[in-house]
């Protein structure tokens, strides 16, 4: 099974877990996108999503599915997404496509965090994807000096990026993230820092994964 069939076949395993008349959050990238296909393929009735992105609400007008704001909504029953890498204690990095402030809010929204991704994605330690984080733009020197110093970190500057909210990305290279939880709330507190990419405050609840045989496999926390 090939790099995109097994996103598919994950995708697929997600929309079985989704209930008629759910309100959904959905995140953003490609595995998501099949998500959305094979969602709006299923016919499900759904009360509507929440998106975290602007793509994924393009996509999922397009399919007919109602774009829901979140200060609306409440509470989402269920929010489906996928992850740059996640660990065995459903950790995730996640902001690989820009959009990890917008996807922290939904998950911290919703009751439960389905995230799907292929076997690629699981590893035994975070931080060999480069940890995205988002910064306001005046701080971003001044936040990457504290990464460089308190992290040893290695921080690029996304040049070009400018985040659906204004803003900048900085990833960090370098990091070996064994306690994910307490780096996750040190970074939160450095001024300037708007969202750390970092989901261990908030993990999954369930995590999918696709396999090259075919088989999608199930972890929980």
């Amino acid at each position: 099974m090939d790099h995109d069939a097994m996103k598919r076949a994950v995708a697929a395993a997600a929309v079985a877990q989704i209930e008629e008349g759910s309100i959904l959050g959905v995140g953003t990238g490609s595995t998501v996108n099949h998500f959305i296909d094979l969602l709006a393929e299923a016919g499900l009735e759904l009360r509507g999503a929440v998106s975290s992105s602007e793509a994924s609400t393009r996509r999922m007008s397009e399919h007919g599915i109602t774009i829901l704001d979140l200060n609306q909504t409440g509470s989402l029953d269920v929010y489906v997404d996928g992850a740059d890498e996640a660990n065995r204690n459903l950790h995730l990095i996640k902001g690989g496509g820009g959009a990890l402030t917008r996807e922290k809010i939904v998950a911290a929204a919703s009751h439960r965090f389905i995230c799907i991704v292929d076997e690629t994605k699981l590893v035994p330690v975070l931080g060999e994807f480069p940890l995205p984080i988002e910064v306001i733009p005046m701080a971003r020197s001044y936040v990457a000096r504290q990464l460089v110093g308190r992290f040893d970190g290695r921080p690029a500057w996304r040049e070009g990026f400018v985040t659906d909210n204004g803003n900048h990305i900085l990833d960090v290279h370098g990091l070996r993230i064994e306690d994910a939880l307490s780096m996750e709330r040190a970074m939160n507190d450095i001024a300037g820092v708007v969202t750390v990419g970092l989901f261990a405050v908030r993990p999954a609840d369930l995590l999918l994964v696709a396999h090259a045989d075919g088989s999608v496999r199930s972890m929980s926390a």
